[in-house]
């Protein structure tokens, strides 16, 4: 879900797998809402809509539901409003923002409160609508400094459970004193009775329980009474039965005792204390896991610069990046942050791009080159002007692209939620069958063991582990796949990798480092090297292709002026055709001299022998006539072989689609132990050559960097881009590379298998805690060994289950890059095919 018309929504309130199902079945049960997809770990639902006005049915429809979609305030001075008029313009332009719930225009102060649902509208969608009619803002002090509310909104739920564990445990000790200590001590039981006496005991257990449910505990009888009445009960809700269970049968002990059977009263004060303790105690871990769960997207917020020193009428000035437009030129310094994208206006430095690319090597920035925003400059000093702003930036975009995948529900998920569907009314009728089993057959105390078996019952189900074990490994394990520069932009496609037969790889830019070199020119009798170079460099101007650069780079360094091009034509996959002087040069693959009907001579056999060495040919033709071969090699990428026995160690076959010789295809092939080879294939070709691999139900992974790769990355079962190729083909991909070495392909196997197994590792821990413990705590063990389960033991099994699954997901933070992307090149070197306006690479 990652168009136009898709919002991610931060929900609050969401407790357990069951929440999940009912905020999702409201959302699609919504007109217009194509798609919805909630997650537990992160708090968030992604929404796809036909028409963006539907937003706000579905956020009703989320209300509605019992839970809470969150908003932000931004602040702004209003620039040009001189009448009511002007208010009501300013209104409306923003109200028509998806994402805005509220809108207050302040004539007299020029100021406007903008209320946003957040992680939909940002300050830059609000600035720019209010541009858009006329009225320039401001952005306040307050608004510039909240960049990062939903992780200021989680450290204070972190604080709020923190307070209140802490209290409910100093409420609830005396408790288990009085309650247990005459077990442990026999004394101390006689020190009570002869001091205080049971009943005062009881009377001050009944105090200190009913202030831990009133006021620590309250949050589950305000979020799970309502769902209770509503028919649609949570984890909040078995939590609120099981302590109101155990607080009113000793209520009645304590106060109108002769209303139960002779010999059952007796107080459970302890066990609902207990409960409240140790559920917030597993709850304030289980927020702390979280936090961490997220903080590869903390760490790329926190990469961002603050403000930046901008020219505006013709002086510099300190301005926060939130208020910098595309077209203003930025002032940086050494040391500095990169503000925005841009592109270099003067100056010359080296810039540190590894948040990006994970490349540690520093790049070289001179006037025209390409800056990203939060990158950090080194020693010299440049002016840029800036291209994109706020929400268009690369980073933006990589946190957008993060968080969908994040939010993404892979297949696995749907089994989990035909589960919790039914999870929490199946565990209330199993603790209401178990209470009527015991006062049935229970010995006696009968209702004692029926209200502890119950309890127990409701106490221990956790619904929390489930519904938090696909998603937190998603996000700890896309998060730690960014920061090895690798960004799954369709979530699915990591459950999709792990089962990858085979990786086709297109050569050019993927396997080689893209960056041709022209090797050697040979003549025929009667034409000049330096003349054919010339002719050929004029031709190859007129075209954007990596072998084209390499001949214009040759014909600059041998110092040649170029011709002026007339009647210049591209034949795709074929080569090129201009008129250079007044003379027809004709320049490309020997396919398109014997396409011509050109006789190639003694130069047809270097066709064969460049190829051999691992040389692309180029040939030239000059009014008909064969003039002359050029050798263009392109170097191998340092870490390709490693790459690529990595895969195979993974049991994963390697092949290769290319536009080049049969004869430099099969030696690069065996330069780096590549089982398959298809070559020779025209940019047409690819999409076929990828369903021919695919043949007999292998899943193939497809990798390629240009243009004329989006149709096979879109055929394959997971496309995935070099991310320094063209936006064309990252669209059309599943999984981005950032740093555009072939090492990222594995580093995106190894997360997606660590996680898909992390993933079945929670699985397997949630169901079978569930599927174990439920009927111990009914009393399963009861006839065999005379045991029954403590609803206390019940409530810390159930805490620790949720922060297990959450810390075995964590541990996904520690996957390390198998293979290490290398600078430089390999000894031996690879061909690029002969240049053309869309590749045949």
């Amino acid at each position: 879900m990652s168009d136009q018309s898709s919002y991610q929504l931060d929900v609050e309130g969401m407790s357990c797998a069951s929440c999940v199902g009912r905020v999702e079945r409201a959302l699609t049960a919504v007109d217009g809402v194509r798609e919805a997809s909630v997650n537990l770990a992160n708090e968030t639902a992604q929404v796809a809509l036909d028409d963006p006005a539907q937003l706000g049915a579905a956020v009703a429809a989320i209300t509605q539901t019992g839970y809470h979609v969150v908003t932000r305030e931004l602040r702004f001075t209003v620039a040009n409003m001189s009448c009511g008029s002007c208010v009501g313009r300013v209104e409306k332009a923003l109200r028509a923002v998806p994402g805005v719930v509220d809108v207050n225009v302040n004539l007299p102060s020029e100021s406007v409160m903008v209320e946003v649902l957040s992680g939909v509208a940002s300050v830059a969608d609000v600035t720019r609508a209010a541009e858009a009619a006329g009225y320039p803002l401001t952005v306040q002090e307050s608004s510039a400094t909240a960049t990062d509310t939903r992780a200021d909104r989680k450290e204070e739920e972190r604080q709020r459970l923190r307070r209140a564990t802490l209290l409910a445990a100093v409420l609830t000790a005396p408790v288990v004193v009085l309650a247990m200590g005459g077990h442990l001590i026999p004394a101390f039981h006689h020190w009570i009775s002869q001091t205080i006496g049971m009943q005062a005991n009881w009377m001050i257990q009944f105090v200190l329980t009913t202030v831990v449910l009133a006021g620590p505990g309250r949050q589950f009888f305000m979020l799970g009474v309502p769902a209770l009445l509503k028919g649609a009960p949570d984890m909040n809700a078995l939590v609120a039965i099981g302590t109101s269970a155990a607080w009113l049968f000793s209520v009645v002990a304590l106060f109108a005792p002769s209303l139960l059977p002779a010999g059952a009263a007796d107080v459970y004060f302890e066990a609902a204390a207990v409960i409240v303790t140790l559920i917030l105690l597993g709850r304030w871990l289980e927020a702390r896991a979280k936090g961490r769960t997220g903080q590869a997207i903390a760490r790329l917020v926190g990469l961002r610069a603050k403000t930046a020193r901008v020219v505006r009428g013709g002086e510099i000035v300190e301005l926060p990046v939130e208020e910098i437009v595309a077209g203003d030129v930025i002032h940086l310094r050494p040391g500095e942050k990169v503000a925005v994208d841009g592109e270099v206006v003067t100056g010359d430095t080296w810039i540190d791009e590894s948040m990006i690319t994970g490349e540690p090597m520093p790049v070289q920035k001179q006037a025209g080159d390409r800056v990203v925003g939060s990158t950090v400059n080194g020693t010299g000093a440049l002016q840029y002007r800036a291209t994109h702003v706020g929400e268009d930036t690369m980073l933006a975009q990589i946190i957008r692209m993060v968080e969908t995948a994040q939010g993404t529900k892979l297949p696995i998920s749907d089994v989990v939620n035909r589960v919790t569907l039914w999870f929490v009314p199946a565990v209330i009728a199993v603790a209401v069958m178990a209470v009527v089993v015991w006062l049935i057959f229970g010995p006696d105390p009968a209702l004692g063991n029926a209200l502890v078996a119950g309890v127990a019952v409701l106490i221990i189900a956790c619904p929390c582990a489930m519904g938090l074990a696909t998603p937190t490994s998603i996000m700890v394990g896309t998060g730690r796949a960014a920061e090895l520069g690798v960004l799954f932009r369709q979530g699915d496609a990591l459950q999709s990798l792990q089962g990858v037969d085979v990786v086709a790889f297109d050569k050019t830019g993927t396997l080689t480092e893209g960056r041709p070199v022209l090797n050697q020119i040979e003549v025929a009798s009667g034409f000049d090297a330096a003349e054919l170079l010339r002719l050929a460099a004029s031709v190859e101007a007129q075209s954007e292709h990596p072998i084209a650069q390499a001949v214009l780079n040759r014909a600059e360094r041998d110092g040649l002026t170029l011709a002026e091009v007339t009647d210049f034509d591209t034949i795709t996959g074929y080569g090129l055709r201009a008129k250079v002087d007044g003379r027809e040069v004709l320049i490309g693959a020997a396919r398109l001299m014997t396409r011509d009907g050109i006789d190639m001579g003694a130069f047809a056999e270097r066709h064969t022998s460049f190829g051999k060495a691992g040389q692309t040919p180029l040939f030239i033709a000059v009014d008909g006539q064969m003039a002359g071969v050029m050798s263009v090699a392109d170097p191998v990428r340092a870490e390709a072989a490693e790459a690529v026995a990595a895969l195979h160690k993974m049991g994963v076959k390697v092949a290769m689609i290319t536009g080049d010789t049969k004869a430099t295809a099969e030696t690069i092939a065996a330069e780096l132990g590549i089982d398959h080879v298809v070559a020779e294939v025209l940019p047409e070709g690819k999409v076929a050559a990828v369903n021919s691999l695919k043949a007999g139900g292998k899943m193939l992974a497809f990798v390629g960097d240009g243009i004329n790769d989006a149709p096979a990355l879109a055929t394959a079962d997971v496309g995935i881009a070099i991310g320094t190729g063209t936006d064309v083909a990252i669209e059309a991909a599943d999984v981005v590379l950032m740093s555009g070495a072939t090492s990222g392909v594995v580093a995106a196997f190894e997360i997606s298998r660590r996680t898909m197994g992390n993933i079945r590792q929670n699985l397997v821990w949630a169901f079978g805690y569930n599927v174990l413990l439920i009927p111990v705590a009914a009393g399963a063990l009861y006839p065999f060994f005379g045991v029954m389960l403590s609803p206390m033991l019940a409530a810390g099994a159930m805490a620790l289950s949720s922060v297990f699954v959450l810390t075995n997901a964590l541990r996904l933070r520690r996957v390390a890059a198998p293979v290490t992307p290398k600078s430089g090149a390999a000894p031996r070197t690879g061909a690029m095919p002969a240049p053309q306006p869309t590749p045949a690479e």
